[in-house]
């Protein structure tokens, strides 16, 4: 549903000259141009009973184009992240309607972590999210149209699904959504290497065990930390790391089982999991084989 927005007009008032008409014209037209600006860089919101979203354009400039998708949520529900937790539903986005667009690429801001209600945790989004997107037009000189349908999921106590289509034109050499989308840039996960000197850092990676993972942390600044995992395709549903309480010092060790591994027979030796860290403003991602 389109979100209207009144436009107020006041009677103009008579000018003795022609002179100070057009100023008055010139005046009137400079001050609409931010709002029409702002119309062609993000789409009208699409708005379901308890969310909305839309999409975002980016400046046009160079072979790679950035957008968004920003959702919107009614206080007390959340979204989900591309692995929702121990519940949950990611979301699903089909771009394939789109026109001049070779391939869409979803970035996935740091998740938070909650309750579940059923004694595990579930990961995502509350209040609002922008979901960034790297486009590759396979033309740099032929318009740039988005088109996706968007299936989600919004939970407060209860889950309800939502499908939203919407489309949006890649137009502004300077787009008035720049800002908003950098900033989102800027929550999303950096990738990094187990042993790296960051301030928020994953010092090893071990077996405890056939069916345990141990993850040892290091993040001397950041009180609350999480850490999340994922397998190398979706059917590998692993847990939460669950962080322990009696670890080596200074160190802050995470702990989860092999046990949402795909069907017995599977061998999860030399696996390629991802490892999420977050912990204050602070995200890395770590991509590691299984020993």
């Amino acid at each position: 549903m389109n979100v209207m927005v009144p436009l107020l007009i006041k009677r103009a008032p008579t000018f003795r000259s022609s002179r100070s008409a057009a100023l008055f014209a010139l005046a009137a037209l400079t001050s609409l141009s931010p709002i029409e600006a702002r119309a062609q860089d993000a789409s009208p919101w699409q708005k379901d009973s308890h969310a909305a979203v839309r999409l975002l354009a980016g400046s046009r400039s160079g072979p790679v184009l950035l957008g968004g998708i920003a959702v919107q949520l009614d206080p007390g529900w959340k979204t989900y992240w591309r692995t929702s937790g121990d519940s949950g539903v990611p979301p699903r986005f089909d771009f394939s309607k789109s026109e001049n667009i070779e391939a869409v690429t979803v970035l996935w801001p740091a998740p938070m972590k909650f309750d579940d209600g059923a004694g595990g945790f579930s990961l995502g989004y509350h209040d609002q999210v922008v979901l960034p997107l790297r486009i590759v037009p396979k033309s740099n000189d032929k318009p740039v149209t988005l088109r996706a349908k968007i299936s989600y999921a919004v939970c407060e106590k209860i889950c309800i699904p939502v499908e939203a289509s919407t489309e949006l034109t890649f137009a502004s050499v300077a787009s008035t959504e720049d800002s908003v989308l950098f900033a989102a840039l800027d929550t999303v996960p950096k990738p990094a290497s187990v042993g790296d000197p960051n301030p928020l850092t994953i010092r090893d990676v071990e077996r405890e065990g056939k069916s345990t993972v141990l993850v040892d942390v290091i993040a001397p600044d950041a009180k609350a930390v999480n850490l999340f995992v994922e397998g190398p395709t979706p059917d590998w549903a692993l847990p939460v790391p669950k962080l322990l309480e009696h670890g080596p010092p200074g160190v802050k060790r995470f702990a989860f089982k092999l046990d949402g591994a795909p069907p017995p027979g599977t061998n999860p030796e030399g696996a390629a999991l991802k490892l999420t860290l977050v912990g204050g403003d602070r995200s890395y991602e770590f991509n590691i084989n299984l020993e």
